[in-house]
């Protein structure tokens, strides 16, 4: 590129005589500018999204579309936010980042709690005590000492040792916005203290969280404490029941702080599965001092709330919050330190995923998220090499994957010219189609065994004519398998091959499943008493009623694939659209008769999943979240007895048998496990898909260089565009300049 001041020398001699004149001073100097700043222009950074000071540092850049809506670990409870509060919020246990299946390892924790157990009268029980003599089993925690929260103000100490900011009034916030505009900032130990208070926050009347009442009926006292925290809320004047509730001042049975790094936890029964809600943000600690400071008068008004500032003793802390543009965490100088695990699967070393054995977390200094509205730009800044991961959407799909004639996927070439790498998992998800088992017409008239059967054969024809294959393949891209069942792969009770299957569904072909005919579910549509779709009694049509949320383009093209599978049997499918909230009471009050549903695992147990169908979680009896409100005196004895096993033959065995009544029963049409795709740059390391465990980005590292380096390849700006313009202009102009130049000389003449 040649230089500016060479440039200049070429140019003719009266730019360089410009100043004589006004015109002579703007237009060629307006030209030349142009000029200038084209060539000015032609650096590494030409069209880089991110400031040029940022180039060479540990910055991960990622997107989200939806804006969190909670950050306060207490009432979050989604996937949007968790992305955020797993790097923050340190429970007292986590997830093993390779290890599958996924096992519970210490995390604050000094060591995995063993349960103690104990009968009504308080006397200890054996391990392998019957669960029906269990009336209370104990978790005592150990906190590893020397842990220290991130900088915060809420911990800023006056040099007398009282906080410098726990009795702010209205007007000491008039100059604040934004919480960096605190000046001071303190840190202290966690304490074993800390998760008693958050533990009690789950009770707390005005934040309502998600959990009170699961937990509530697991945690002893923590019911009694709701109850006792809205009395006294009630008890308040009307003004000062926005008054921060000092927690400390109130006892929870179930929670005991035995010394500064031990407490414990007491829940009803016996409850294996509580292990896995400990490694959730709902567990993680809360110091009073961040809850008294954020709970002051004005704070709310000005966003100065813990919804919008986590406080946490994690690898990350949140610094810059604008859900609507960016958001930004970056290494918080406390933490307390944790290495790189150093086993995984088989295949992991082969991936690379071992080779930071032993390292020090987390690898990168700042991740910056911009929300990304639209998934062209979302897909395009990838490409680009702006982003370091991405999905994949069903619009980019072809451009991304490409599918094998045997169903195999790989990267298409131009995806591994670029060096991008595919990671694979089928998620720990189902999704569903249900029957509201309370229909007469779907579910069967209570206490009449013949029109129980009839609507069960009913469930199997439909179950069988809507093919689940065709689905994935039409609207997935493929990303999917079939569901047999609830449990998805990954969670022990899931089986493999020939034993795995639904056999109302499939049969086993040549080593494979296969769906059964629409023959066969034509037969057992009559034997319900519909022939070709049409009551056998009285000739009328049959009809099934959808409810869904379905709506726009893509609802509606569902919508006629779901109509094309009845009309294999003849029958009318209804759909009631409407809005998620009239769907929702729908649900709560049984009004719907045939619905689209999923749900993602909170935690890897079967236990999970298999309570969904539980009689006692109906939605209309009980207020559960079995939307199908199925019920089995079989099964939901089997449940009990399962659900507070550990994992086992005997387990396996007990759910074989819950799976074969549900089978039979069909109270869902069993949709798919969605299989999810993500795509990586060759310099993002340490990458491993994963549903359940979500504090994971301590551990991924960034190639820098090869970044650096390979961002300025596919970016090079193509400029001679804005040169040819810029000379363009100089040609227009250049004849205009000399005739005046001309009349002035022969006017001076």
């Amino acid at each position: 590129m040649v230089a500016w001041a060479k440039l200049a020398a070429m140019l003719p001699p009266f730019f360089r005589r410009a100043h004589r004149s006004a015109l002579f001073r703007r237009v060629p100097a307006a030209a030349a500018g142009v000029l200038a700043l084209v060539l000015a222009g032609c650096g590494d950074g030409w069209n880089n999204p991110y400031p040029a000071a940022d180039s060479g540092k540990h910055i991960l850049y990622t997107a989200f579309t939806d804006r969190p809506k909670h950050l306060d670990p207490v009432q979050s409870y989604s996937e949007d936010e968790i992305t955020f509060t797993a790097q923050i919020y340190e429970p007292p246990l986590q997830y093993h980042y390779l290890k599958r299946p996924y096992q519970v390892i210490p995390a604050t924790a000094g060591e995995m709690p063993v349960p103690a157990y104990f009968d009504a009268s308080g006397k200890p029980l054996p391990a392998d005590a019957d669960p029906a003599r269990i009336a209370y089993t104990d978790y005592v925690i150990r906190i590893k000492p020397g842990i220290r929260y991130q900088p915060h103000p809420a911990f800023a100490t006056n040099p007398d040792g009282t906080h410098a900011y726990h009795a702010l009034g209205r007007g000491d916030l008039a100059a604040i916005s934004e919480l960096r505009d605190f000046p001071l900032r303190g840190t202290r130990e966690l304490t074993a203290d800390d998760y008693v208070y958050a533990l009690k926050r789950l009770a707390h009347p005005r934040l309502h969280s998600p959990i009170l009442g699961l937990m509530g009926e697991y945690v002893v006292g923590l019911e009694p404490l709701a109850k006792a925290l809205q009395a006294h809320q009630k008890g308040l004047p009307e003004d000062r029941r926005q008054e921060w509730l000092d927690l400390r001042t109130f006892p929870l049975d179930g929670a005991a702080v035995i010394d500064p790094h031990t407490y414990r936890i007491r829940i009803k029964g016996k409850y294996p599965q509580f292990l896995y809600w400990l490694t959730m943000p709902f567990f993680a600690p809360m110091p009073w001092e961040a809850d008294r400071f954020h709970g002051q008068p004005g704070m709310a008004e000005k966003n100065l709330t813990l919804d919008w500032y986590p406080v946490g003793t994690g690898p990350y802390m949140l610094t810059e919050n604008n859900p609507n543009a960016r958001m930004v965490l970056e290494r918080n100088p406390n933490f307390r330190g944790e290495a790189y695990p150093c086993e995984g699967e088989d295949e992991d070393r082969e991936a690379g995923l071992l080779t930071d054995c032993g390292k020090p977390l987390p690898f990168i200094d700042r991740i910056v998220f911009t929300r990304e509205k639209e998934q062209i730009p979302y897909w395009n800044k990838f490409l680009q090499g702006y982003y370091d991961a991405s999905g994949i959407s069903s619009d980019s799909f072809d451009q991304a994957v490409q599918v094998g004639a045997s169903g195999e996927t790989t990267l298409t070439d131009a995806m591994r010219a670029q060096g991008i790498r595919l990671s694979t998992s089928v998620a720990t998800s189902s999704f569903y189609m249900g029957f509201n088992m309370v229909d007469p017409l779907v579910g069967g008239r209570p206490g009449d065994a013949a029109d129980q059967e009839r609507a069960r054969r009913l469930r199997h024809a439909l179950s069988i004519a809507i093919d689940q294959e065709e689905f994935i393949s039409i609207f997935q891209n493929g990303r999917g398998i079939p569901a047999q069942s609830p449990i998805p792969p990954g969670i022990f009770g899931y089986r493999e091959g020939r034993e795995g299957i639904n056999p109302v569904v499939y049969e086993w072909v040549d080593g494979a499943p296969r769906r059964r005919g629409i023959d066969e579910a034509k037969r057992l549509l009559a034997e319900a008493g519909y022939p070709n779709g049409r009551d056998a009694k009285t000739g009328e049509p049959l009809v099934i009623n959808l409810d869904t949320t379905a709506g726009g383009v893509g609802g509606k093209s569902r919508i006629d694939w779901l109509n094309k599978q009845f009309r294999k049997l003849d029958i009318q499918l209804v759909v009631r659209s409407t809005d998620y909230n009239r769907f929702q009471d729908k649900i709560l009050k049984g009004a719907a008769q045939f619905f689209y549903f999923g749900w993602n695992a909170d935690y890897p147990d079967p236990e999970n999943l298999l309570f969904l169908l539980h009689g006692p979680q109906a939605k209309v009896k009980h207020q559960g979240e079995n939307a199908a409100n199925y019920a089995n005196a079989e099964y939901d004895r089997l449940f009990e007895r399962m659900k507070a096993m550990e994992n086992g033959p005997e387990r396996q065995a007990i759910i074989d048998r819950m799976l074969a009544v549900l089978h039979e029963d069909a109270p869902w049409v069993w949709g798919f496990h969605p299989k999810e795709y993500a795509l990586r740059h060759s310099w993002l390391k340490n990458r491993k898909p994963t549903k359940v465990g979500n504090n994971t980005l301590k551990y991924q590292r960034i190639e820098v260089a090869e970044r650096d380096r390979l961002r300025a390849e596919w970016n090079r700006p193509v400029i001679w565009p804005l040169v040819a313009g810029a000379l363009g202009l100089v040609a227009i102009v250049l004849p205009a300049v000399l005739a005046h130049r001309r009349r002035e000389r022969a006017t001076a003449a």
